[in-house]
């Protein structure tokens, strides 16, 4: 029996994408092996958001041609979809596949085996109008299943290259996504999280059929306990979007709204859709709609031409919205964007001194959110079993990180565990029982 190896850099929809083409391969007669192992083909699945990512994703294909110069190596991904001539170069690389046409990899690797010319299946994304649908009927992380529900952007922020790399905004179709949410429910899985490049753009390339309605079908998918959406931009958030998950039992009150920037002069350089004061007020009305929402957020610091003022600005407006956690990265320049070109970029100290101030701030925000739940009852989805300290860690539907003590049983099935103790990165939780499963509204 063949067998192949998976190596995944980047985000959560390149690891659902490996997911989907693990699939491909198991259908095909393959069986898995661990990447650091003798494989006879390996996937690489790459990452181009950085300059950093392209590096990384050609370290790992070194790593793989010196593994077993005689397997077939195979780059998929978003760094190969941009630039599958440098990918070529390198030599060992056999078959490059960009961010689509996956399916088409299994007939690639075959044609390598028999003509032992390297192919490059890489085509013009931006001509690609039609979502490629992909199966995933389970998970190798049996507690949490993402569902992927669009793919691309079509927003050209100005320190971005996904546009380029994945293409314009397309929605997978409904009746497809809801058959895939039930096969997921079926398999066992409670929750579900909504995932894409610009998520909850779904539908803004249909004629008659928004991310509300999808949220709406969602609410049906029986045996459902909790949906969450994994990023939405404070443009997506209608009044139809906030009153779906007001009225829904499934959708977790937590939400991931990205910010880059708390001034309005850095997010008009940035391209940005919004200003502060309408992110502001979007946040403000979701918050009265689901109170205690968590809202977590992504941060970029040191952007070119950023001031100490404007960097001020964002550090206040963070602090005054109570956002629950912060991800904060550091500007790096991404060759072929414009942001890459601006004059005054900003120093590498500088912008490490502000990435410390602002996960200062966060660790505070965190424990801040964290403190207002010591004392009460959370459902929490117990994920794994953390080697160290012999504790379950699992995650409420706000998405409080808990830790408790438990036993192997009640891995992926929900659980009502006492706060005990607020604290960053973990709260301490106390086992109280199994929550019962007519307990449909799942709480905070």
């Amino acid at each position: 029996m063949p067998s192949v190896a998976f190596h995944t850099l980047g985000c959560k929809v390149n690891h659902y994408e490996t997911e989907a083409i693990w699939q491909l391969f198991k259908q095909a007669g393959y069986e898995k092996e661990e990447f650091d192992k003798q494989a006879d083909v390996y996937v690489i699945n790459t990452c181009t958001v950085t300059n950093t990512g392209d590096k990384k994703s050609r370290q790992v294909i070194r790593r793989a041609v010196r593994k077993n110069p005689e397997a077939v190596v195979c780059v998929t991904g978003c760094y190969a979809q941009t630039s599958p001539a440098e990918i070529m170069e390198i030599p060992g690389v056999d078959v490059v596949v960009g961010t689509q046409d996956r399916s088409k990899m299994i007939g690639y690797i075959e044609q390598f085996k028999k003509e032992r010319q390297p192919i490059n299946g890489v085509g013009n994304i931006m001509k690609t109008r039609v979502y490629e649908e992909l199966d995933v009927p389970d998970f190798t992380d049996r507690t949490r299943a993402s569902l992927k529900i669009q793919e691309g952007c079509n927003n050209f922020c100005t320190f971005c290259i996904i546009p380029w790399a994945r293409g314009l905004l397309r929605s997978r179709k409904p009746e497809d996504v809801i058959q895939q949410a039930n096969q997921l429910v079926e398999a066992g899985y409670k929750e579900i999280v909504l995932t894409g490049i610009h998520t909850a753009g779904y539908g803004e390339d249909m004629k008659d059929y928004s991310f509300a309605d999808l949220l709406q079908e969602l609410e049906k998918v029986d045996g459902l306990k909790r949906l969450r959406i994994s990023s939405i931009e404070a443009s997506q958030i209608t009044d139809e979007v906030i009153h779906v998950i007001d009225q829904s039992n499934k959708i977790v009150n937590h939400l991931h709204v990205p910010l880059q920037s708390g001034s309005n002069t850095v997010l008009k350089r940035m391209r940005r859709k919004y200003t502060t004061e309408y992110y502001a007020a979007k946040i403000e009305k979701l918050k009265k709609a689901l109170p205690g929402l968590a809202v977590t957020t992504d941060v970029i610091v040191g952007f070119p031409g950023e001031t100490e003022e404007e960097f001020k600005e964002t550090y206040q407006f963070i602090a005054e919205n109570k956002f629950s956690e912060l991800h904060v990265f550091p500007y790096s320049k991404r060759t072929g964007t414009p942001a890459s070109k601006m004059d005054n970029q900003v120093d590498s100290e500088i912008k490490q001194q502000r990435v410390h101030h602002l996960i200062e701030l966060s660790n505070q925000l965190t424990k801040e959110y964290a403190a207002g739940y010591e004392g009460m009852e959370l459902d929490v989805i117990p994920e794994e079993k953390d080697e160290e300290t012999g504790l379950y860690v699992g995650y409420t539907s706000n998405y409080l990180r808990v830790k408790f003590e438990g036993t192997d049983d009640l891995v992926g099935k929900i659980v009502k565990v006492k706060l005990k103790e607020a604290g960053y990165p973990y709260n301490m939780g106390e086992f109280v029982r199994l929550a019962k499963e007519s307990e449909d509204r799942v709480l905070a």
